[in-house]
């Protein structure tokens, strides 16, 4: 059994100005750059990717160290997709929903425990405060695409 340092849960919420349909096939096209967008050092590899699932594993260095983490999405459309990640630092589970507002407003519901298996990690609030700036990031570029994609037909 593996002895957790610290486990916390935390709620993420956004409002994004795009219809469902597509909000959910941009979060869930997985790329290796995604990372990009949110500004994370971090690197992605796809590992694979079905209309099922998709497995990839990120490395990030950490304390001079680099440590890596399989996530596992399983994708459940056309509104959710669930996380479970296995890593070196950490062990994590998330649960993504999308709700229809509008025809062209959707609500995303985040919900992700962390498991911690270091010492010296974040507290709740700066999980939770970091997994808003990146979804503030995503959503900004989500937008921008969604803009250009009608701007275009």
């Amino acid at each position: 059994m593996i002895a957790y340092s610290k486990s916390h849960t935390y709620h993420v919420t956004k409002t994004i100005n795009a219809p469902l349909n597509f909000v959910y096939d941009w979060c869930t096209d997985y790329r290796e750059d995604d990372n990009q967008i949110a500004g994370s050092q971090a690197k992605f590899k796809i590992l694979q990717k079905t209309k099922q699932r998709v497995i990839y594993l990120r490395t990030c260095r950490l304390n001079q160290k680099t440590m890596a983490a399989v996530k596992i999405v399983t994708l459940r459309p056309p509104k959710a997709w669930l996380l479970d990640q296995v890593g070196e630092d950490e062990d994590a589970c998330g649960t993504y929903r999308l709700t229809e507002l509008s025809r062209t407003k959707t609500r995303l519901n985040v919900k992700i425990t962390e498991k911690y298996k270091i010492i010296g990690t974040p507290s709740k609030e700066e999980d939770k405060r970091a997994t808003d700036q990146m979804w503030s990031r995503y959503v900004a570029a989500l937008e921008k695409e969604y803009a250009s994609s009608i701007n275009q037909q």
